[in-house]
């Protein structure tokens, strides 16, 4: 690792980039490696994890931090949303593409490991269903007449 980091300091150097000792850190993605990373005979920190485009990425290659951190972006999302949920003048379905713009896109843009699909799935499950559960009270209390019909 020494010889790239030798070799990189120069080569930015020279397109005008310089790499701030301070501000640059280390994170060692699985691997026992502990040797020092030097620019300039300066060791450069690490860290555990970082975020970069939204993404939390850790040092031992995991996603489930970064897929609670995803549920928990879709779920703000659906909250800033409560007064378009609990309306009663846009309709079930009006809601659901709402849902699915707006919220689900959130959702799926972040996690696309096929472990990390069964909480993905559970929070999208539940969360329409709570949509649709509301849907069918809202119209079981203004057709009392076709209540048990389902």
């Amino acid at each position: 690792m020494p010889e790239k980091t030798t070799s990189v300091a120069p080569a930015s150097a020279a397109v005008g980039l310089n790499i701030h000792k301070r501000k640059s850190k280390i994170l060692r993605y699985i691997t026992a490696c502990t040797n020092p990373i030097t620019i300039d005979g300066e060791d450069l920190g690490g860290v555990k994890t970082f975020t970069y485009l939204g993404s939390i990425i850790d040092e031992h290659g995991g996603s489930d931090v970064d897929v609670n951190a995803w549920i928990g972006k879709a779920r703000i999302a659906y909250l800033q949303l409560t007064n378009i949920w609990s309306s009663r003048q846009l309709s079930t379905n009006t809601k659901v593409r709402i849902f699915n713009t707006n919220v689900e896109t959130v959702l799926l843009y972040g996690p696309k490991q096929l472990s990390t699909n069964t909480k993905v799935r559970v929070f999208n499950t539940n969360v329409k269903t709570v949509l649709l559960y509301g849907a069918l009270e809202n119209y079981e209390s203004y057709h009392p007449e076709n209540t048990g019909v389902y």
